[in-house]
């Protein structure tokens, strides 16, 4: 390709909105334009990029034993109530109505596509295992679009769907995908950290995310230094220290009643601190959370008659309901983890008002023994129906007074007991016992364990090898395509601009004669058709432009190669790899002959 029948379209300057490196790069160097907030187009350039990016994707997957399908983007509405998801995506799905005035949506993701469309065609347990990806687009009202495609509104996902007769098969599928994970960002030559994961909004009983180290990216990594444990601390779990009062003693049980302790004036845990001079280690600090579409049953319980549906914006009721979070005073909660335990698409700390309807005091005085909604008690107060503090201090459920001498266990029981801490750095890891470390990530992957979520929900049935209908279970597989792309060029640049892997460079060897004409032109176009003819993709610089536009240009777009014809080196030409700080002079009758070894080398390399 000659740059004359090429669009290139670079700018010297990016736009004030781009603050990271890919959104920047992608911008100047003519990969992406932004048509609307969280809306961009691929240009030439990186159209090129993009499709060797998702060809890397199917080749690996196909290897892997799946098999690429293609769903509509916009989808029936109704097959999204089925699933329940309807009420519960929130406001980032894109809903609409046809001229017949039947709700649909713009793909968000696309379980509810897969299993109706799998359903209709699943007979008998001889059928299983069905194992589908495709590579399509997707559409997602982000409330704040940032960072250009690493998060957009409109973008390219690969995702893949499995069903299966046993949960031996899925856990087959499941390892086949990760294998398969890990050869795709090789080839793109990044380095992935696996984690742990929150199942969120996917549902199902287990995950694990790709992630790449990023200094911008969205996600905490928690890591042991010693032992390679790593999750993201929306999942991470850690070893539960033991609560000492303020001179580091363990604090054994008391015989004592619980007692009111009048506290005016008290009501963060550093006011506790401070008037009962202890260790934040010995209160027990609780929270009201309100709790929205949550699946657990509450029948029953203490101030479950009162609980509400509430409207949204979009005109959908969905439930709400409180619990009581009872946690040690120097830890956080970790609502990721609460929302799982809740079976719940959100949880949210309460209101004012909502706080003295359920806990009867203000915040500050809620306690244990007074709460009027169910108790979802962390393992640092109990664990396994055993008291991990003892001798506390904790709201009263009066407001201006605490209790001291509280006995967890023999003051009050948990209606859920669990871990819902959020972990962080220096805390101890559960299986060595060394310290943590943590660092942010961006996720570029993500599987999961899905179960029967979406097959139970959707009524989908087989009949089993012993004659008898049974649901199937469910696999999902994702990779963010844009984000993949962005990221690849956040690790990769420099000062002048992108430096691409050979596996994903719009072109591979860049040829930039000083002038295109006399001399020059001659063996410019003789390294160009002999590298064509080798199959290497290269662009030629045939552009009437400066020596150093044409430079900036080459370096700004990042192919991998430049081989530089200048009447001054004749019959030699500079060879300078893109990551190379000087460039070297070969002949120009061999230069053809060496890239072709460098390209080949550095695919070798990547793809091995």
């Amino acid at each position: 390709m000659k740059t004359s029948k090429f669009y290139l379209s670079t700018l010297r300057e990016a736009p004030s909105e781009a603050v990271i490196a890919s959104h920047k790069l992608m911008l100047r160097a003519g990969i992406t334009r932004k048509l609307g907030n969280g809306l961009y187009t691929y240009l030439p350039l990186g159209v090129r990029s993009l499709y060797k990016l998702e060809q890397i994707i199917r080749e690996e997957l196909d290897e892997s034993g799946a098999l690429e399908f293609k769903s509509t983007v916009i989808v029936p509405g109704e097959i999204w109530k089925e699933s329940g998801r309807w009420e519960t995506m929130g406001p980032q799905m894109l809903k609409a109505k046809n001229r017949g005035e039947q709700d649909m949506v713009v793909s968000p993701t696309a379980e509810e596509a897969y299993t109706a469309i799998v359903r209709d065609g699943l007979e008998s347990y001889k059928q299983l295992p069905v194992n589908l990806y495709q590579i399509n687009t997707k559409y997602r009202d982000e409330i704040r679009p940032r960072y250009g495609v690493m998060r957009g509104r409109e973008f390219i996902m690969m995702d893949g769907y499995s069903m299966h007769a046993t949960q031996e098969s899925l856990d087959e599928t499941y390892d086949a995908y990760a294998k398969a994970y890990h050869k795709i960002f090789k080839r793109l030559g990044l380095k992935i950290i696996p984690v742990k994961a929150d199942s969120g909004a996917m549902g199902g009983n287990g995950s694990e995310e790709f992630m790449v180290e990023s200094p911008i990216g969205d996600d905490t990594l928690i890591i042991c230094p010693k032992c390679g444990y790593a999750a993201n601390a929306e999942k991470a779990a850690c070893a539960n220290d033991e609560s000492t009062n303020k001179k580091g003693e363990k604090v054994p049980a008391t015989d004592k009643a619980y007692e009111l302790v009048e506290t005016p004036n008290v009501f963060s845990i550093e006011d506790m601190e401070k008037f009962f001079d202890e260790s934040p280690k010995m209160f027990i600090k609780c929270l009201i959370y309100r709790v929205i579409n949550s699946a657990l049953d509450y029948t029953g319980l203490p101030g479950t008659e009162k609980w509400k549906r509430v409207k949204d914006p979009a005109g959908d009721y969905y439930p709400v309901s409180y619990v009581c979070v009872c946690i040690r005073a120097d830890l956080d909660v970790n609502e990721a983890k609460l929302a799982g335990l809740l079976k719940a698409s959100e949880v949210v700390l309460a209101e004012d008002e909502e706080i003295l309807e359920y806990a009867q005091a203000g915040h500050g005085f809620v306690g244990p023994m007074t709460s009027k909604c169910p108790l979802v008690v962390d393992y640092s107060v109990i664990k396994d129906g055993v008291a991990c503090m003892h001798d506390a201090i904790t709201g009263s459920g009066k407001n201006g007074y605490h209790v001291k001498h509280v006995e967890p266990v023999r003051d009050f029981k948990a209606f859920l007991n669990a871990d819902v801490r959020l972990v962080k750095e220096g805390d101890k890891c559960a299986c060595c016992g060394d310290t943590f470390y943590q660092k942010k990530g961006n996720e570029l992957g993500h599987i999961f364990k899905l179960g029967q979520k979406y097959t139970k929900s959707m009524k989908v049935t087989f009949l089993a090898e012993n004659g008898k209908p049974a649901i199937p279970t469910m696999g999902c597989y994702g990779i963010g395509v844009d984000r993949t792309l962005a990221s690849i060029i956040e690790a990769n640049n420099d000062d002048h601009g992108i430096i691409w892997p050979m596996t994903v460079a719009p072109f591979q060897v860049c040829i930039v004669p000083i002038r295109y004409e006399g001399a020059m032109k001659e063996e410019a176009d003789k390294i160009y058709e002999a590298l064509k003819k080798a199959g290497i993709e290269v662009l030629l610089d045939d552009r009437n432009e400066r020596p150093g536009v044409k430079f900036a240009d080459m370096e700004l777009i990042g192919i991998p190669l430049r081989i530089t014809v200048g009447d001054k080196n004749l019959p030699n030409v500079e060879f300078k790899p893109r990551s190379a700080e000087k460039a070297e002079l070969v002949p120009a009758t061999e230069a053809a002959k060496k890239a072709e070894e460098f390209v080949k080398a550095e695919l070798a390399r990547l793809n091995g």
